[in-house]
C-alpha cells in the first residue's frame, strides 16, 4: 500500500480490504493468527515435485503475497470457529506457482482442517485439466513419508484418501462421464476457469456445498477471451467486491494484472520491466524474467503475438485475436443512471436485427442531444436457448433485466412487434431500419401501423461508414450508453475486416459470439448520418456480409 512493491488497482483493493477488516469491530468474524499461520506452516513442509527444487528435495517456500492470500482465507473465522471466506477467486498470470499452492490447499483441506469425511475435488471441464493440480497433490504424499504416517494418508491411481477420517481427494471433470450430482463438497479447486466454456462444473461443486459448515471454493485462473464465460462472470463479481460496489463477506478475491493507465501506452507495456512485474507477483522467482523479456519482444515485432502475450504473461482480458472496439473505452461510455424513460418524446432512430429464431434478436434505439449520441438496447432469446448451457450469463442477464426470454424454442417476433409500437408511442421515432432478409414481414405488418420502415441491408456499402463512425463516436466519448452488459460482450465479440478499399465491417470469430446488438446499433447510426449528413443508404448492393 506504500508503494515500495508494484502493484496494479485490484491488488491494492485487496490489502486495503484487509488492513479495513482488521479495524473493523463486531462484524461477525474475527481474526485468528493460529489458524491463518497452520496452513503455511502446512504448505510449507509439502515438497516441490517439479524443476531444479524438486531435485533438491527442497520444501516449498512461501513467498509474502501468497502468505497473504492464504492468511486471510484461512484467518477468518466467526465465534465458533468457522471459516468466514466460502468462495475465492485468484487470477494472476502463468508461471507464478498458482498449482503448486493450490495442491497444497487441497492437502490441507483433506488432512488439516478438522473435517470428518471430507471430499476436496481439483475440478475443471476435461480430464487431463482436472488432474493437473491433483497429479501434484499425490505426488507430494509419494514424496512425503512423514505426512503419510501423521496423517494415515495414501494415494492410488485416482485418489488421495484417509481410510480412518472417511476422507478423499479426487480429480472431477465434465468429460469423465455419468452424473456429477451427489456430492457433498469441503473443498473445490477450480483450475484455469477461463477455459470453462459452460457454467456446469461450477454450479455442481457450488450446489454440493450446502451441507458443510466451513467449504470453501477456490478459483484459479489466467485472463482469457470468452467474456460470456463463468470466469468473466466472477471477475466482474470479483471487481465490484473489491471497489465496495457490493459487500460479500465471504467472497475473497484478488487479481494481478496492470492498470488500465499501464495498457495506455503499448510500447512502454511491451518493454518496461516494472509494469510486467507489477502484474507477476513471483517476479524473479518462479516466473524469469529474461524469458518475458523474450516474449514481449516477439510481441513487439509479431502483432499477432500480442494477444497472447497480454494474456498470458500479462493478465489482461482481451477480445477477438482482431478485436475492433476498445473495450476500455466502451466500458468508460457506460453510465447506469441513463434510463430510458428519461427521453420520452425525445426525436430517435430505431433499427431491428432479427437474426434468426432461435437466436439473440435485438432492437436499438438511438438519440441524437446536443451533439451526443446515446444508444439503448433490447435483447430477445427464446427460453429454451437460455437454459440449454451455450452461454452461462443468459440465464442471469435475464433476470437482471437485461435479455427478454420469449416463451418455447424459438424467438416469439410478436413480442418485438409490440415494443416497437410501445417505442413509436412514447418517443419521435424518425426511422426503424430493418434488413429484409429476415424482417420483411415484420417490417410490412408495422409499415400498416404507420411506422417510417427503412430497408438497410447488411452490405460493406451500407456498414462501414456507421461502424467507423460508432468507433470514433466512443473514442471521443460522444457516445453514451447504459452499461448494459449484454450490449459490451458483443462488441467484445465483434472483429473488423478490412477490405482493399478501406471499408471495414463486423463479424465474429465463432458462432458463440453474437454481435447482433453491434449490427442494429450500425444500422440505427446509418439512418442518423444519413439524416444529418444527408449521405445515402445503398439499397441495392448485394453483397451479404454477416
Amino acid at each position: 500500500m506504500d508503494g515500495k512493491i508494484g502493484a496494479c488497482l485490484y491488488v491494492r483493493q485487496a490489502c486495503q480490504r484487509q488492513l479495513d477488516d482488521l479495524e473493523r469491530e463486531d462484524f461477525g468474524y474475527h481474526f485468528d493468527e493460529d489458524r491463518a499461520n497452520h496452513v503455511c506452516r502446512f504448505i510449507e513442509k509439502l515438497p516441490h515435485i517439479k524443476g531444479d527444487l524438486a531435485r533438491q528435495r527442497a520444501s516449498i517456500h512461501l513467498e509474502p503475497w501468497q502468505c497473504f492470500q492464504l492468511t486471510t482465507v484461512f484467518g477468518w473465522v466467526d465465534e465458533r470457529g468457522r471459516r468466514r471466506f466460502k468462495t475465492c477467486y485468484n487470477e494472476l498470470p502463468r508461471k507464478n506457482a498458482k498449482s503448486t499452492v493450490t495442491s497444497g490447499i487441497g492437502l490441507y483441506l483433506l488432512l488439516a482442517d478438522d473435517e470428518e469425511g471430507a471430499e476436496v475435488y481439483s475440478a475443471a471441464t476435461t480430464r487431463d485439466q482436472a488432474r493437473i493440480v491433483w497429479a501434484d497433490a499425490k505426488r507430494m504424499v509419494d514424496r512425503c513419508p512423514g505426512m503419510r504416517a501423521r496423517f494415515g494418508v495414501s494415494a492410488s491411481a485416482h485418489s488421495v484418501f484417509v481410510e480412518h477420517t472417511a476422507s478423499a481427494f479426487k480429480p472431477l471433470s465434465r468429460d469423465q462421464g455419468g452424473n456429477l450430482d451427489g456430492l457433498n463438497v469441503h473443498g473445490g479447486l477450480l483450475d484455469e476457469v477461463h477455459a470453462h466454456k459452460t457454467r456446469d462444473v461450477f454450479d455442481v461443486i457450488e450446489t454440493a456445498t450446502g451441507a458443510r459448515t466451513q467449504p470453501l471454493l477456490w478459483m484459479i485462473t489466467t485472463a482469457g477471451f470468452n467474456r460470456a464465460g463463468i470466469c468473466y462472470e466472477q471477475r466482474a463479481y470479483a471487481i465490484k467486491i473489491l471497489s465496495r460496489a457490493v459487500v460479500d463477506e465471504e467472497y475473497f478475491a484478488v487479481i494481478y494484472t496492470v492498470d488500465a493507465e499501464d495498457l495506455d501506452d503499448m510500447d512502454r507495456l511491451l518493454t518496461d520491466p516494472d509494469i510486467w512485474a507489477k502484474a507477476n507477483p513471483n517476479w524473479g522467482i518462479s516466473v524469469n524474467p529474461q524469458d518475458i523479456a523474450r516474449k514481449a519482444r516477439k510481441a513487439r515485432e509479431m502483432t499477432a503475438a500480442q494477444n497472447n502475450f497480454l494474456t498470458k504473461h500479462l493478465n489482461v482480458w482481451v477480445n477477438a485475436d482482431t478485436a475492433w472496439m476498445d473495450m476500455r473505452a466502451w466500458e468508460s461510455c457506460g453510465d447506469r443512471s441513463l434510463n430510458l424513460d428519461d427521453f420520452e418524446g425525445c426525436d430517435c432512430w430505431i433499427a431491428v436485427d432479427l437474426a434468426s429464431k432461435v437466436d439473440i434478436a435485438c432492437v436499438t434505439l438511438l438519440f441524437l442531444i446536443d451533439g451526443e449520441y446515446y444508444g439503448f438496447k433490447r435483447h430477445y432469446l427464446p427460453e429454451d436457448a437460455a437454459e440449454d448451457g451455450r452461454n452461462s450469463q443468459y440465464s442471469g442477464w435475464a433476470r437482471d433485466g437485461y435479455l427478454t426470454l420469449t416463451p418455447g424454442n424459438v424467438t416469439d417476433y410478436s413480442v418485438i412487434e409490440d415494443d416497437l409500437r410501445e417505442f413509436a408511442s412514447r418517443f419521435n421515432v424518425l426511422e426503424v431500419g430493418y434488413d429484409p432478409w429476415q424482417a420483411q414481414y415484420l417490417a410490412n405488418r408495422l409499415m400498416e401501423d404507420g411506422l417510417p420502415m427503412i430497408e438497410i441491408r447488411q452490405t460493406v456499402q451500407n456498414m462501414s461508414e456507421p461502424m467507423k463512425e460508432l468507433e470514433a463516436l466512443v473514442l471521443s466519448g460522444r457516445y453514451h450508453h447504459n452499461a448494459d452488459p449484454v450490449m459490451t460482450w458483443m462488441v467484445s465479440n465483434v472483429v473488423a475486416h478490412l477490405d482493399a478499399k478501406d471499408n471495414i465491417y463486423p463479424r465474429k470469430e465463432f458462432p458463440e459470439n453474437k454481435i447482433d446488438g453491434v449490427v442494429a446499433e450500425i444500422m440505427a447510426l446509418a439512418l442518423a448520418v444519413r439524416a444529418t449528413e444527408g449521405q445515402m443508404i445503398d439499397s441495392d448492393y448485394e453483397l451479404m456480409v454477416l
